[in-house]
């Protein structure tokens, strides 16, 4: 760690990005509301969220790196950092938890009372298995094998894993190679996912899955859907720190905004395979 400020704790200056951060957020569900409701515009209203969050992570991530190479950053911030990440994933994996929730009542408890000898009456042509659209949704429902695409993304995000996990020894080890080459070819094994779902949403759309089939196209876009963001994001981190690593900026004693990013990462592994079994699998 850099010794400088050794003895005291940095108090940065005011900021606005916070603000701005909250802006994009809101804009982007905002946009997103809009868009679930049939508004076209929404789609507007969303890509104008996205790429204000993006320019906030841009101008934000920024102060801190120039902060952090300026050497104005002690043990005592480092540890406020990892406590901060610590907690930020903590409330992503009740994000998720939320929606698997959500699944797992669909799944196994509104799915069975739907079809029990009651609502039999009122429904007497639905038949009370998973997948569904629910009752009253006389829709073709197209189902996504787990043996294609899926299978083939899990592959890559798990090798992926490994990749970036390589590349923080290789850090460690002060061999700046590796470090580069294990970088370089975890953002490529990302950005290969992300291609491979938008393949799989094109393909499941043009079927007739969509948001509007029920409860098993809102569950499964919903779960995927926001999964394949903080994929983007997490990829857009991990260029980021291709870059700074390319830069040199990072020591084997000095390097916690690549083991933030390592650990984002690493969850939206085993984020990845609860989708892949609770999703395409069960």
């Amino acid at each position: 760690m850099s010794t400088h400020n050794a003895g005291g704790y940095y108090i940065p200056q005011p900021s606005h990005w916070p603000i701005v951060g909250s802006m994009a957020l809101l804009t982007t569900a905002v946009g997103f509301i809009l868009y679930l409701a049939g508004m076209k515009f929404g789609l507007g209203v969303l890509g104008l969220g996205l790429l204000t969050l993006f320019f906030m992570m841009f101008g934000w991530f920024g102060n801190v790196i120039r902060e952090s190479e300026g050497g104005k950053y002690n043990a005592r911030v480092d540890l406020s950092f990892r406590w901060s990440m610590s907690w930020f994933i903590f409330s992503e994996v009740m994000f998720f938890a939320a929606f698997f929730g959500a699944l797992y009542y669909a799944r196994q408890m509104s799915v069975p009372w739907l079809g029990d000898i009651d609502n039999n009456l009122l429904w007497p042509n639905f038949k009370p298995a998973w997948p569904t659209a629910g009752p009253g949704m006389d829709i073709h429902l197209p189902t996504v094998a787990w043996s294609g695409i899926p299978a083939i993304n899990t592959a890559l995000l798990l090798t992926s894993g490994v990749t970036i996990t390589w590349a923080h020894h290789a850090l460690r080890a002060n061999n700046r190679g590796q470090l580069i080459l294990g970088m370089f070819l975890t953002v490529a094994l990302g950005l290969t996912f992300l291609g491979f779902q938008a393949y799989e949403y094109g393909h499941a759309y043009a079927e007739g899955l969509k948001l509007s089939s029920g409860i098993y196209g809102a569950t499964f876009y919903m779960l995927t859907g926001f999964h394949g963001f903080h994929v983007t994001v997490g990829s857009i981190m991990l260029i980021v720190i291709l870059l700074r690593c390319m830069k040199g900026h990072f020591k084997p004693d000095h390097h916690f905004a690549f083991e933030a990013v390592a650990w984002y990462w690493h969850f939206v592994d085993v984020v990845w395979l609860g989708l892949f079994i609770f999703v395409y699998v069960l």
